[in-house]
């Protein structure tokens, strides 16, 4: 069942996204050469604790211990933090972040580029954050889950990639994981209405795998 939430519920919502967005902003300089992903978890989990007074509530899920998931070039999703994992020129990183406060759960990504990348990858993060865009704009009341997809997958295979299609977005709240299953594929005007709902919008683009994903919030007007 889909937790549809309040008025009162989207307000709190928008202050622990806006927190998970902030610790990824700050993280842009950080991820250098040289650096290991677990400097980087460890550098998140204390600014989430210490700077926001939030929980990083990513560890303890799965027996996962740290407060990002840290997925190198062609690791797609769900990479462990190393000490023996260093950031070299060329990398394409995705850091993942969960951070909970006010009750909510917050869960967002971004892609880092560093050094100097080749063209091939940079395109490939290019046109899997176009992806998520055009799901954002199918984001609104009356739409269906089936326009995000659509719009999502169309995209990709028109820039010559695919879509992964063994994971998904996902309802969140009160729990990491809720309903619904939020596909990037699909057929417009199909499956799920949007309601007042949030959930993650995740595509995952192939070639060199990666993913972008982003909260996103309905709120009906």
């Amino acid at each position: 069942m889909v937790s549809l939430k309040t008025e009162e519920d989207l307000v709190l919502y928008r202050k622990t996204g806006k927190i998970a967005a902030q610790i990824l902003t700050r993280l842009i300089p950080e991820v250098k050469e040289g650096v290991s992903t677990y400097d980087i978890a460890k550098l998140a989990e204390k600014w989430i604790r210490e700077d926001y007074d939030a929980i990083p509530s990513s560890i303890g899920q799965y027996d996962f211990k740290f407060a990002l998931n840290s997925s190198i070039n062609n690791v797609v999703c769900h990479g462990v933090p190393s000490k023996d994992e260093i950031f070299k020129n060329g990398d394409i990183v995705n850091l993942d972040v969960t951070v909970k406060k006010h009750g909510f759960i917050a869960d967002t990504s971004r892609m880092y580029l560093v050094g100097e990348c080749s063209e091939e990858a940079i395109n490939l993060c290019k046109v899997t954050q176009e992806c998520l865009y055009k799901g954002i704009e199918q984001v609104k009341p009356g739409n269906t889950l089936g326009d995000l997809g659509f719009y999502i997958h169309r995209h990709a295979t028109r820039n010559s990639y695919s879509i992964v299609k063994d994971y998904c977005g996902h309802g969140i709240g009160r729990e990491m994981h809720e309903e619904p299953q939020v596909l990037h594929y699909g057929k417009k005007r199909k499956g799920m209405k949007l309601e007042r709902m949030v959930f993650t919008i995740e595509p995952m683009s192939i070639r060199v795998l990666r993913a972008s994903s982003i909260l996103a919030i309905i709120g009906l007007l």
